[in-house]
């Protein structure tokens, strides 16, 4: 793929505050046309390579490309190509859902006329017919965030940047959202999604698990799941809290979690058959090798149990 291929590209990106790396030299290559997902807990670097991907912060060092240009410098150029909706509600609680995607019309230098039309769709698209005179300030979390991405796409951008854009939203309105989302992406729009729900994870095309600022692993939710170097048994039976504790002094066992009534273990690939291995060493208790998940390829990756990052509508969305 040619540089004309990606709509993100960067070497070595880095952002220190107070002499620490908040984000400490991440490459990214996205290609345009995809929903891309950067993966970890609060603290992680998400929300700052978001601000220096949208030119809103400077980095330390390192090299950014985003849409061809070369950040910073061209933040002017890409203000009308890229799209921004950040994690907390951004528009105004005291104007209208009228008013405020008017005002953002404004912003973006569309005349009366095109303003009007595209409001109009947009409040079509997002279901919000007859809600065009409500404050936003007295609109549930699902409809202010229907609000925020119609404001954050009412100029059809190339690239849109979503952070932590379904926090405050139930399962069933985070489901609907990113049917949108692919909606979008099939219309050619670019989009990077910071998220800390597994689910939503595995719905990207590709996704950077980031932990401590530093990226971890990087590739599509298949690719990391397949590459992860263990493989997962879940046990059912009694006393699971001491069998974790005899498991987990096992060299070849990488991680184990209990699960409501099981216990998850990873054990290494380079154990042929994880079954017959621990089948000794579980007494009676039943097993089964079920599907790994991208909370098993974080551990794999960082030795650590994803602090502060849900699963999602499931115990385990594999």
């Amino acid at each position: 793929m040619s540089h004309a291929d990606f709509a993100i590209e960067t070497q070595g990106m880095t952002r220190a505050f107070g002499g620490v790396n908040a984000v400490e030299n991440l490459d990214l290559a996205i290609p345009k046309g995809t929903i891309y997902g950067f993966l970890g807990p609060n603290g992680c670097g998400k929300s700052t390579s978001i601000r220096m991907l949208t030119g809103l912060l400077s980095p330390t060092s390192g090299e950014i490309r985003v849409l061809g240009e070369t950040l910073p410098g061209a933040e002017e150029k890409l203000r009308r190509r890229i799209g921004y909706m950040t994690q907390k509600f951004s528009l105004y609680d005291n104007l209208s859902v009228r008013e405020n995607l008017e005002f953002v019309a404004q912003i973006y230098g569309l005349n009366r006329r095109a303003s009007k039309l595209r409001i109009a769709e947009l409040v079509t698209l997002y279901d919000l017919v007859g809600r065009e005179k409500q404050m936003a300030g007295s609109m549930s979390g699902g409809q202010k965030q229907r609000l925020a991405l119609a404001a954050a796409t009412l100029h059809h951008p190339e690239l849109l940047f979503l952070d932590e854009p379904t926090s405050a939203v139930d399962p069933e309105n985070r489901r609907e959202f990113w049917e949108r989302l692919f909606d979008l992406c099939a219309q050619g729009t670019t989009i990077l999604v910071s998220t800390h729900y597994m689910d939503e994870a595995e719905r990207c095309h590709g996704l950077a698990i980031l932990e401590r600022g530093i990226k971890r692993a990087d590739g599509s939710p298949q690719q990391l799941m397949a590459a992860m170097g263990a493989r997962v048994v879940e046990i059912s039976g009694d006393d699971l809290r001491n069998l974790k504790q005899s498991l987990i002094s096992e060299s070849a066992v990488l991680s184990a979690a209990q699960i409501g009534s099981r216990l998850r273990v990873l054990v290494r690939s380079d154990i042929e058959d994880p079954l017959a291995w621990l089948k000794p060493r579980v007494a009676s208790r039943t097993m089964e090798e079920v599907r790994a998940s991208l909370e098993d390829v974080f551990v794999t990756c960082t030795g650590e149990r994803l602090a502060g990052v849900s699963k999602g509508e499931t115990d385990h969305v594999a």
